[in-house]
């Protein structure tokens, strides 16, 4: 392919990504997927103006590595020990029954598999495509409603992050266990070791950082440095631990997301992601999507996908929360506000679809369950608020 028609690609993939964007926010519906239907469109399934290269899939792994480097650098971890265990409970209750709902549903869908083989695999994989969070429609609810930070509202946000940490941790185990070669111990030690090293090599580099942050303030070379190490950790996590380069990536954002100027890193980073890099990410998600083999069996499970995804996010953070001393009602606002999906869903399902674990076509499952959690989440929480609670006299409290 001649080098330069990746220009006329890019200039496409850029052009409708955005006007799509526009268009699904109209639509009050998540910007990411009008960009995945713009790469449906222009990509070989509708239009075939854009084909998948080399190149297109290279920039969209640098676009999925920078998403995960940003949301690492947004991670609080002053929130993360206020919060303690209840959000870590909630957290992990938040991931085991979206998992577990997600394998049992593949399995009973399409039989169960025995341990080891590709089916079973790829039931597991549905499963931790479940476990992710995305709160931003959630938090622009609760600030709109004045709910941000009740007791409610603060429990969702920090038991977002966490949820986060713990689907990285099991995506990593899941790919790892994917590999033939591979065995549960080697898997468990490798994903330690490589946690363990990042452990006394971030309080290092962070040290590093804090110095360089001081003595140089507010200048280019701290978030061009940010970005050598995102790269960095992304090939060593990879290259050396077997680990997905998403998880070095993000840890890389951790790291630096209690120095002076993460804020400043982070927009550096969002401007870069957002001008380029992440369009043609979640594009590239649509040129690889396939509607060929979209069949009524297939519609049926891209149904059930949705239900249960809402579902086991309620059932798993509400059960938990109520357990640990809410209210019901707060506890039902809890698994509300936490069954939202976004990029990170996505991420997981493109990571799952490069080692083999999952269909192109299962996509349009996961960007129906974004699309469909966004838009009826909101609705929900403004339903449950109107009821009278505890959390009235807290947000009367916040706003005094």
């Amino acid at each position: 392919m001649e080098t330069y028609i990746i220009f006329k690609d890019l200039a496409i993939i850029l052009i409708s990504a955005k006007l799509c964007g526009l268009l699904a926010a109209k639509l009050k519906a998540p910007q990411v997927v009008g960009e995945i239907v713009a790469g449906l469109l222009i990509g070989p399934s509708v239009l075939g103006l854009v084909q998948q290269s080399e190149l297109i899939a290279g920039m969209a792994e640098i676009g999925v590595v920078l998403l995960m480097f940003f949301a690492g650098l947004q991670t609080s971890l002053k929130d993360l020990m206020r919060t303690g265990w209840k959000a870590l409970l909630i957290a992990s209750a938040g991931v085991f029954v979206p998992l577990a709902g997600g394998y049992l549903l593949y399995s009973l869908y399409y039989g169960f598999a025995p341990t080891g083989s590709s089916q079973f695999f790829s039931a597991v994989f549905i499963g931790t495509i479940l476990t992710a969070t995305s709160v931003s429609i959630t938090v622009a609810s609760l600030q709109e409603l004045g709910y941000l930070k009740s007791e409610t509202g603060t429990t969702i946000m920090s038991a977002a992050i966490i949820d986060d940490v713990i689907g990285i941790i099991v995506l990593t185990f899941v790919i790892g266990m994917k590999d033939p070669n591979s065995k549960p111990s080697t898997v468990i030690i490798s994903t330690a070791l490589f946690f363990v090293a990042a452990i006394i090599c971030g309080m290092i580099i962070y040290h590093i950082f804090k110095y360089l942050d001081k003595r140089y303030p507010h200048t280019r070379r701290i978030p061009i440095l940010g970005f050598v190490l995102a790269f960095t950790m992304a090939y060593v996590a990879e290259k050396y631990f077997g680990i997905a380069d998403i998880t070095g990536a993000y840890v890389a954002g951790i790291i630096l997301c209690s120095i002076d100027d993460s804020e400043y890193i982070a927009r550096k980073v969002d401007i870069s992601s957002y001008m380029l890099f992440a369009p043609v990410f979640f594009a590239s998600i649509g040129l690889k999507t396939s509607i060929d083999d979209m069949s009524p069996s297939l519609l049926i499970f891209c149904a059930l996908f949705v239900i249960v995804g809402l579902i086991t996010k309620i059932i798993g953070c509400g059960l938990m929360s109520r357990i640990l001393g809410f209210h019901t009602l707060d506890s039902l606002k809890i698994g509300v506000g936490m069954m939202t999906r976004g990029e990170v869903a996505l991420i997981v399902a493109q990571k799952g679809l490069a080692v083999g674990m999952i269909k192109s076509s299962y996509f349009s499952a996961v960007i129906l369950l974004i699309l469909v959690s966004s838009v009826i989440t909101p609705i929900f929480l403004k339903m449950l608020y109107q009821h009278k609670g505890k959390d009235v006299a807290e947000s009367q409290t916040a706003k005094a």
